[in-house]
């Protein structure tokens, strides 16, 4: 018998995660090649769910453009809001009044509590822990109950508004949002208890999707995917807008870049959060929510106002010319908005900075060289949600 008779090919196991998969996090399509149970590669398959936002919003006016931000990363609907309605402003130079800064600190950080919430109880729910998910829901309906309560409804709510928010805090919700602040405190601890320690979930994240702080700036990692490599930056520290430099609280750094700290940083993050809600509203002063507001109604004093308000009201309302970007500390990294303004009522050019966009691109560096069941667990340390990924 010859030799090569002998000889066999040997080739990689080629297999499609999802796009439908449940860890999936999203309309994802990953295309794995396998060598054993071991990663090879990870080949990203993304726009199942693109729906144009950037080109609706150019043909919109700028209010209308709003709830286009609410369907991105509609986990953490107010943020993708907040980080549009600055862009507006500065174009305008208009200046918030200090309750409108104050109650938008307020719902920001309880939207952080929202995604983070959503996040962990997922994250463990895909590596095989139940409990931990609905503790986690059972908080997030009393948060969206806050959202409702302020705009009507419970995701989608289009509360920001150029020069403030739309409507002041109903009554007792201060109380209310305190009440559930003191509470949460003690379910924090219980999540922790649940997990931190336990033996399953340290060995199902520790050592895996491991990010090196040079890395993770070289890829444009940002929000708890850099902060858990070690880098302590933050946009509501380093560069703050609002009333957050009035504030105090501290900024959560890991140190080994693997999923366990990330969940650490996550953790701590919303522990923060209470401190910034709790201060934001014992400083939080009387007075309007929306500066524009107070010269609308100055505006309608007069029949000549009164059209103009119409005007304002039905075709939108003129924006000098220019180009702005602004990014925030979204709770998944920073989320920036790029307007050009040709001085007309609808935005020019309207483009979209989507942290999960930039940590989706380094799903291969993360999962290379570990199990299959490992690439479950780094989708969910990423914490992708496909509205903004797509757009």
């Amino acid at each position: 018998m010859r030799r090569n008779e002998y000889i066999k090919e040997v080739k990689n196991f080629t297999i499609n995660f999802g796009p439908q998969h449940p860890a999936a996090h999203g309309v994802l399509r990953l295309v794995l090649e396998l060598e054993g149970e071991e990663v090879k590669k990870a080949d990203a398959h993304i726009g199942l769910l693109h729906r144009g936002t950037e080109k609706l919003m150019e043909s919109k006016t700028y209010i209308q453009g709003l709830p286009y931000m609410d369907r991105l990363d509609y986990v953490s609907m107010m943020s993708q809001e907040h980080s549009y309605v600055l862009c507006i402003e500065k174009l305008m130079e208009t200046k918030v009044s200090d309750r409108g800064q104050y109650i938008r600190v307020i719902m920001l950080e309880l939207t952080r509590l929202l995604n983070h919430l959503l996040a962990i109880s997922c994250h463990a729910l895909d590596v095989g822990a139940m409990t931990a998910y609905f503790w986690g829901f059972e908080e997030r309906e009393k948060l969206m109950e806050f959202y409702e309560r302020v705009s009507g409804a419970r995701m989608h709510a289009a509360y920001f508004r150029p020069g403030g928010v739309s409507m002041d805090f109903p009554v007792g919700m201060c109380d209310d949002i305190y009440n559930f602040c003191e509470q949460f405190r003690y379910r924090l601890d219980e999540i922790e208890e649940l997990l931190t320690e336990n033996r399953i979930w340290r060995d199902r994240l520790t050592g895996v999707g491991v990010v090196n702080l040079e890395e993770g700036l070289n890829r444009g990692f940002s929000g708890v995917m850099l902060r858990g490599s070690g880098l302590g930056w933050d946009l509501r520290k380093n560069m703050p807008y609002e009333k957050y430099e009035e504030l105090d609280f501290d900024v959560a750094v890991g140190v080994n870049g693997d999923c366990f700290d990330r969940y650490l940083v996550r953790m701590e993050e919303m522990r923060q959060s209470l401190r910034i809600i709790v201060e934001a509203m014992n400083k939080m002063p009387e007075g309007v929510v929306n500066s524009r507001e107070r010269g609308r109604e100055e505006m309608k004093s007069s029949m000549e106002g009164l059209i103009r308000h119409f005007k304002e009201k039905s075709g939108g309302f003129k924006v000098r010319s220019g180009e702005v970007y602004v990014g925030t500390e979204a709770p998944k990294g920073e989320f920036g908005v790029y307007v050009v303004s040709d001085g007309s009522e609808k935005p020019y050019r309207v483009k979209l900075r989507s942290p999960g966009l930039l940590h989706l691109a380094g799903l291969e560096m993360m999962c290379k060289g570990h199990l299959i069941a490992d690439v479950v667990t780094v989708i969910g340390t990423q914490d992708i949600v496909f509205g903004e990924v797509d757009r």
